[in-house]
């Protein structure tokens, strides 16, 4: 099924928002993720890396496409594919443009895109992000933020609940 998505673009196309967003001084907010089976601990976190970009500011999400979360989760995941989740965030009013990425890490879209602010959950620490977009990040001049963690929510913890109630 093919759903409408304005918010999706190609990583050039991302750029040359990057760039628009630049000449109108406006803060550039990234961060990425699975956001598979979009749960209130998703919303809440996207809300507040919002939050960071201000008003003239932009947050965009780089989603892990299916076959870097294969990578990542295994054969089993994701849940919903890449254009479900991409039209999903696409409906919160946080997201403001996304880009799927299909290699395990992040790094060639950090250098394109060259966030102000690059944004992870608290259940990351700068000792546990990946070295190499780390050092993307750092070459860019990114600030780094780990917002906190909403307890309660994990996309695994609800495919198990789904599990042990038989619904998968």
């Amino acid at each position: 099924m093919n759903l409408p998505n304005p918010k999706l673009l190609t990583l050039r196309q991302a750029v040359q928002a990057r760039r628009r967003l630049q000449r109108l001084r406006g803060k550039f907010v990234l961060t990425n993720g699975v956001f598979d089976l979009l749960h209130p601990g998703h919303t809440s976190y996207l809300e507040q890396a919002r939050r960071l970009a201000g008003r003239r500011g932009r947050l965009f999400v780089a989603l892990n496409s299916d076959r870097s979360v294969r990578q990542l989760k295994g054969p089993l995941r994701p849940i919903l594919d890449e254009k479900s989740r991409a039209y999903n965030l696409a409906q919160l009013r946080s997201v403001d443009g996304i880009v799927i990425f299909t290699r395990r890490r992040l790094t060639r879209e950090i250098l394109a895109l060259r966030p102000d602010v690059y944004v992870k959950a608290g259940d990351y620490t700068l000792a546990t992000l990946d070295p190499e977009e780390r050092s993307a990040l750092e070459a860019v001049g990114a600030r780094i933020r780990f917002l906190p963690f909403l307890p309660g929510f994990s996309t695994t913890a609800l495919i198990a609940r789904l599990k042990a109630a038989g619904e998968m």
